[in-house]
């Protein structure tokens, strides 16, 4: 089942008015990845820790340390001492791109379930509780933004790059690139992604479908950045998922790695 057009606005609401036991995942992994964003992992993680018990029975989470230059990994750990959470940092010596980040952080989920989504706040962790009912239906399920609160130029380049993904990979989505995603831990290890760049958010959809499995998406809220510096949007790592998005569409799906 693909839902791109005509889904329903679902409103957003409270996770902690969810029944600890309605409908929660088995186990849920997720994944964040962060360059330089120590200031907003300070609130992110005591969040994280307070929403994913009403979404998952179990939950571990996994910090991508992108090549960070302001101590980002080694506060993550600091702080998943103090709240007793389970966390492990994949660090990146050098930054390596946000595809790479997100990429690893995936390839380290160990439970059922794998959601990403990014350390700037923009998209909320409590979301993910929107997304988990169409996993009766679907292996992978992500957001699109109701509305966006980014600078114009980006919402422009967002536009034009998710139209340019849906004609190449014939993905009939309503929003490529939100970061806020769940899929099946099986369907994942099914195939292997090759994007370092904002680009594997289509890989997944179209590696998803090539699969011949079911995706679907549903509105979640999109909210202005909180602290720190956004890194998306400039000219460098458009291109670079440009280039990316001609070698992988035509190179093809392939087996994992080892």
């Amino acid at each position: 089942m693909r839902r791109a057009g005509g889904v329903p606005h679902r409103v957003a609401y409270d996770v902690r008015c969810l029944s600890p036991s309605s409908d929660r995942l088995s186990g849920l992994s997720l994944v964040i990845p962060a360059h330089n964003e120590s200031e907003n992992l300070r609130w992110l993680l005591p969040h994280v820790n307070d929403v994913l018990p009403r979404i998952a029975q179990r939950f571990n989470v996994i910090i991508v340390d992108d090549g960070s230059t302001d101590g980002t990994g080694a506060l993550a750990e600091s702080l998943a001492r103090e709240l007793a959470m389970d966390l492990r940092v994949v660090r990146h010596e050098h930054k390596s791109g946000y595809g790479a980040a997100v990429g690893n952080g995936l390839r380290a989920a160990d439970l059922e379930f794998t959601a990403f989504t990014d350390a700037d706040g923009q998209l909320d962790v409590a979301d993910l509780a929107l997304l988990v009912p169409l996993l009766k239906e679907a292996d992978l399920v992500g957001g699109w933004r109701m509305t966006r609160e980014d600078p114009p130029f980006r919402s422009v380049v967002s536009g034009v790059f998710n139209r340019l993904v849906l004609m190449t990979f014939r993905i009939p989505v309503r929003d490529v690139n939100c970061a806020l995603k769940i899929i099946r831990t099986e369907m994942l290890r099914r195939f292997d992604l090759r994007s370092r760049s904002a680009l594997i958010n289509a890989e997944l959809y179209w590696k998803v479908q090539e699969q011949g499995s079911r995706y679907a998406q549903v509105g979640v809220p999109h909210h202005p950045r909180r602290m720190g510096r956004r890194s998306g949007g400039r000219l460098i790592p458009i291109l670079r998922a440009m280039k990316e998005l001609a070698e992988i569409r035509f190179r093809g799906s392939a087996p994992p790695r080892n």
